[in-house]
């Protein structure tokens, strides 16, 4: 059961980097996010037996430190993000699994990319699509996978590939997985109207590219009937492209190459060194309490080369209220230091090499706080026939969550997402 366990997760690890991927304004890397991609393994199927999750959130957002506008104006942002995760055992030891879906979104600050409301930037739609194939070795003990993705809106497209490796001893107490991940970015350089060479209407925009290698190291080892630990290290490294071009950063003071300042003080767009190394590892328990409760905690420690370095705490308890219905309500706290490339607006002076007003690079603490359930029947929750050839589908569980989430900068934002889970013989 544990390698078919194992083999799911490796199936979904193009899915689970997608997340990390996403560019889209105003979300901060591993703060905040909505858990919608987030894909659930419910265990072995059997043969010919294709799993089904149906995922959605709605999230969003407010504060008033808008990147775009240099540090000031709304960060008012809602998303919904629909996706259809599928795992589909092609043979005893052989897996398929495909992660498709999309992102609306609509947000106040990127609108003021030209000043004004209604520009085209003011929503848009990011479609996503990974797709893994997993296989069990012949030793029963080794799992290899393989996949990639792509993802496209306005002003980006990305590709990404992946391949993992896993082994568990042969009594089952110990586990070790490896995955590399390759992402190729094509960003294009919008700047914001009154920066643009050609003036306001000038839609020359010209394109860069960015490329990051994101490495995942996970060591698990059951200690005690009761207690499990995982120790894991996920280093990137990304070079390219690294700043967002449409946003803005306003300095106290001026050049004569840049003349004299407007009412709102010199702009420029933001710039960032196009090197960037992240060292995050973390710490993972898990208690069983007792039979009805258990205890996940998980620490995270992050540092940077732009300055950043960051403790993460979570906290979850789900209790099995009946044999299949669970609550598990959740804490998060984080804190981190600012950039050193950081300064809020009109702190800035023309003579800094680089410099971004971004409050997702700046100095806080958040925390997040929410509740989530479970609803499991043992013989699903009701049967149905689809209109693949009569097949009866089993609509099997049911997940929904809630989360509140809070900066010291004053950004609040507030997700719920579902998970309808389906089994297709």
């Amino acid at each position: 059961m544990k390698f078919l366990r194992l083999v799911g997760l490796l199936l979904l690890a193009p899915a689970a980097a997608w997340a990390q991927g996403t560019p889209t304004p105003n979300r901060l890397d591993g703060s905040g996010v909505p858990a919608t991609a987030a894909p659930v393994s419910r265990g072995p199927l059997a043969v010919g037996e294709t799993e089904v999750d149906i995922l959605g959130s709605y999230y969003q957002q407010n504060g008033d430190h808008s990147a775009v506008e240099g540090g000031i104006g709304t960060q008012h942002l809602t998303d919904v993000s629909p996706a259809i995760i599928l795992n589909v055992p092609l043979d005893s030891v052989t897996r398929l699994a495909a992660n498709v879906g999309f992102d609306y979104y609509a947000s106040a600050s990127t609108d003021r990319i030209d000043q004004v409301l209604s520009s085209p930037s003011a929503q848009d739609v990011r479609y996503h699509a990974d797709f893994g194939l997993a296989r069990l070795l012949a030793d029963k003990l080794t799992t290899v996978g393989a996949g990639a993705g792509v993802s496209k809106e306005y002003d980006y497209l990305s590709f990404n590939v992946v391949g993992s490796y896993a082994r568990t001893s042969r009594d089952g107490n110990r586990q070790f997985s490896a995955a590399g991940q390759v992402f190729i970015d094509r960003v294009t350089l919008i700047l914001p109207a009154e920066l643009r060479p050609g003036g306001p209407r000038d839609k020359k925009y010209g394109s860069d590219n960015r490329q990051s290698f994101n490495l995942s190291l996970v060591y698990a080892q059951v200690l005690s009937k009761r207690l499990q630990v995982a120790i894991s290290a996920e280093p990137v490294a990304q070079r390219g492209l690294l700043s967002t071009p449409f946003q803005r950063v306003y300095f106290f003071d001026s050049s004569p190459v840049l003349g004299a300042p407007g009412a709102l003080g010199t702009a420029k767009a933001e710039l960032l060194p196009r090197l960037r190394y992240k060292y995050p590892v973390g710490l993972r328990l898990t208690y069983y309490a007792t039979d009805l409760v258990q205890l996940r905690g998980f620490y995270r420690f992050y540092n940077d080369n732009f300055g950043i370095r960051a403790h993460t705490f979570e906290l979850e308890a789900p209790v099995k209220v009946t044999p299949f219905f669970t609550l598990y309500p959740f804490y998060r706290y984080h804190t981190q230091t600012a950039s050193t490339y950081f300064a809020p607006y009109l702190a800035h002076s023309v003579a800094d090499e680089f410099y971004t007003s971004d409050y997702d690079l700046a100095a806080f603490t958040a925390q997040k706080v929410g509740l989530g359930f479970r609803y499991a029947p043992l013989y699903g929750l009701g049967r149905f026939k689809t209109p693949f050839g009569g097949r009866v589908a089993k609509f099997k569980s049911v997940d929904l969550r809630y989360g509140h989430y809070w900066q010291t900068t004053g950004l609040t934002a507030n997700v719920v997402s579902a998970d309808f889970s389906f089994v297709m013989p």
